[in-house]
């Protein structure tokens, strides 16, 4: 990470802590990304985009959102040995700052790759790639120590093992320290089986977005849905898109509802990852649940007006430019603008010990850089791929 980069949890830091802040494992996408689009193209017809990106997606969407905040941050997944896969390794090792030492290569097998087209405020994607040669508790084994860990529910490798079966990963890290903070995916089979909740009895926290919320505890709106979530986990989230989020901490007392910021959605990829980022830093730094939920909104408004999923994920100088514009607008905005300054008025704690030279977000496009240190030079050169585990696996 850069020398200059801003260490939000600075004061927690001592021989004995955890190596890494977060620790996540899934699996790495390459994306590419149409935004603009006036329309679906229609059958046999073609349609032009406005804009197009192309980053490394799926779980590195969560890995680069909590990076870019400050948080040391590992992850396990598997990588292709092809050209995408170089470049996603590169891109999370060397630009974003991401351990990748669980991470693993394989010879012939390919990336996965996943085309998204946004249009309004919404998206539409086609996928193609194939599972994993390795689970990802066999690809880790013994997990490093962390200070949280997200998962992602699946029935294929639970949570919450009975006594005497073998852990989940996360389980493992969850008896070293690490507060196990968990979301869930869309059910395409439409069953929404309340029995995945179960799982949630060796969790910290669960930050559905309100569809999820309500599908999975058979509830009629985001809010009786949060009470559910809230019988079965200490931090309870709940998102709403552009409604905003609400929580419940039992472990403070807390319960708090927060409006989204106003914003010109552009792309919607990866923004629930970049509030799950937020939520897990403000929770690790102790802060007020309002100003959790206010900190993951702003993280997500930023990130939805970019094209490209997780490198638009905002760093902590996209975060001080915004602020400082929204406190700068106060008293001459309107009632809204004098509203987001009082919302976030904790931001004044935090932001002027943001380096100038802070983090910001890197453009979507294979060519570009984040701003890390410098700019990069006029010409770059192709860095050599970070040596890595190549395990080969039969070609199919």
């Amino acid at each position: 990470m850069s020398a200059q980069a801003y260490d939000p949890l600075a004061d927690q830091r001592s021989p004995g802590a955890p190596q890494f802040d977060v620790f996540l494992a899934g699996t790495v996408f390459l994306d590419i990304v149409f935004t603009g689009l006036p329309a679906m193209p229609a059958a046999g017809t073609e349609t032009w985009a406005e804009g197009m990106g192309s980053c490394p997606g799926g779980i590195a969407n969560l890995a680069i959102a909590t990076s870019r905040l400050g948080l040391r941050t590992s992850l396990a997944a598997a990588f292709g040995d092809d050209d995408y896969g170089d470049f996603c390794w590169r891109t999370l090792a060397e630009q974003e700052a991401v351990d990748l030492s669980k991470s693993r290569r394989f010879e012939h097998w390919h990336t996965p790759v996943t085309v998204s087209m946004a249009v309004d405020r919404d998206r539409s994607m086609v996928t193609h790639g194939h599972p994993a040669p390795m689970s990802a508790s066999d690809m880790i084994g013994n997990p490093p120590r962390s200070r949280a860990v997200i998962v992602t529910l699946s029935a294929e490798e639970p949570l919450g093992a009975p006594p005497g079966a073998a852990c989940n990963w996360a389980e493992l890290a969850q008896r070293e320290g690490a507060l196990i903070f968990a979301d869930v995916g869309w059910d395409p089979s439409g069953a929404w089986s309340p029995s995945l909740l179960d799982q949630l009895s060796v969790c910290h926290a669960f930050m559905p977005n309100a569809v999820e919320a309500m599908a999975y505890t058979g509830t009629d709106n985001p809010r009786d849905a949060l009470y559910a979530i809230a019988d079965k986990v200490p931090l309870a989230v709940v998102t709403d898109g552009a409604n905003g989020a609400m929580a419940i901490d039992s472990t403070t007392g807390e319960e708090a509802y927060v409006p989204a910021p106003r914003v010109r959605a552009l792309d919607p990829t990866g923004a629930g990852d970049v509030f799950g980022a937020g939520i897990v830093l403000g929770t690790l730094r102790g802060w007020p649940l309002a100003d959790r939920l206010a900190f993951a909104g702003v993280c997500s408004a930023l990130a939805v007006q970019q094209f490209g999923g997780s490198l638009a994920a905002p760093g902590w100088g996209d975060i001080a430019d915004w602020w400082h514009g929204v406190r700068g607008a106060a008293g001459s905005g309107g009632a809204y603008g004098d509203s987001l300054a009082r919302r976030y008025a904790f931001l004044d704690r935090l932001v002027p010990a943001v380096p100038v030279g802070a983090v910001r977000r890197a453009a979507a496009t294979i060519a570009r850089h984040a701003d890390l240190e410098k700019p990069a030079p006029e010409a770059p050169t192709e860095p050599d791929v970070p040596a890595a585990p190549r395990v080969p696996v039969q070609k199919e």
